[in-house]
């Protein structure tokens, strides 16, 4: 590890940060352009913001699937809005195998397409809803400005996605998965964020509503830390998912879709790291260091301990 000092906040912020990344062993710039390789200590972290929140999603009633990669051209196609929004950031693969493909494949910027098309074939009556589906995984949006953790080509996160019956039951579930990333974010990676609606002109493409939460960062910039959207009935019809309901009539189906990704990583990072380094919130720091002071008398005590004996403690992990 190099022994240069690490630039001040206040005199590059941005430099800080990226030398803070590298140096601290938490990521490295891959081959591919505006990819990154998340090293051993980075994914660490990342598996502890995984556990703590895939077990705030169980216990509202998800359950984790994997849906593939690869996504037919044409099923982005079918969402107007949302091949539009995404158009300029696809990855496409038109050959395989040594040949050219029938139909391009798109690398998954996200999965509504795919899984509303699943959804359309496992949803028929009242009685299969709701559907609450989250999955771990990669995607890949073309950005042409890229930072580790914060804005890169590939990034790893979850994606929820979920069908009901009604608007009233659509919208209750997207508000409270942005309450489950408000607790998670204060709670285990201990940053105070806003929660709220987006603008029209900011919305998800396709949503009908998008909500996120909001965190403030160490260069006073904000950064959004999560977003869940009412999708409406928009990929619902675009994908045909209708459900029989107790009158025995075709109705379409309400969804959501909901994400936090490894740009939290970031946050934490710009969030409580300091000039002399990394910083970590003790229920996701990878390495726990607990300190038992060991004295003879009270005299020792003090000068170990000084203040009250129940004072607050801080588990920091540091360069």
């Amino acid at each position: 590890m190099s022994e240069l000092k690490l630039p001040s906040r206040a005199e590059d912020f941005s430099e800080w940060y990226n030398q803070l990344v590298l140096r601290a062993e938490m990521a490295d710039y891959a081959p591919v352009r505006g990819c990154m390789i998340v090293r051993p200590y980075g994914w660490t972290l990342w598996e502890n913001m995984q556990a703590g929140l895939d077990r705030r999603f169980k216990a509202t009633g998800h359950v984790n699937a994997a849906f593939p990669m690869l996504i037919p051209k044409s099923f982005l196609d079918r969402e107007a809005k949302h091949v539009e929004g995404f158009a300029p950031e696809l990855a496409v693969v038109t050959h395989g195998g040594g040949e050219e493909l029938e139909e391009p494949l798109v690398v998954r910027p996200t999965s509504e397409t795919v899984i509303g098309h699943m959804y359309a074939k496992w949803i028929q009556s009242y009685r299969d809803l709701p559907v609450l589906i989250n999955q771990w995984c990669s995607v890949f949006r073309w950005e042409l400005r890229t930072r580790l953790f914060l804005r890169t080509a590939e990034f790893w996160w979850q994606e929820g996605h979920t069908a009901h019956a009604t608007f009233a039951e659509a919208e209750a579930e997207a508000r409270r998965m942005l309450d489950v990333y408000t607790d998670f974010i204060t709670t285990e990676a201990a940053i105070p964020v806003i929660p709220g609606r987006k603008s029209e002109s900011e919305r998800f493409p396709g949503a009908d509503q998008s909500y996120s939460i909001e965190a403030m960062m160490g260069d006073h910039r904000a950064l959004q830390a999560g977003t869940s959207h009412n999708l409406g009935q928009n990929f619902a019809k675009a994908f045909e998912i209708r459900y029989l309901d107790v009158n025995n009539e075709l109705q379409f189906c309400w969804t959501t879709s909901w994400g936090l990704s490894t740009r939290i990583i970031g946050a934490i990072i710009m969030t409580h790291g300091d000039d002399q380094g990394l910083v970590l919130p003790p229920r996701l720091a990878p390495i726990q260091v607990v300190i038992v002071p060991i004295c003879k008398d009270d005299a020792e005590k003090a000068l170990v301990m000084p203040g009250s004996p129940g004072r607050a403690q801080r588990s920091i992990s540091r360069l």
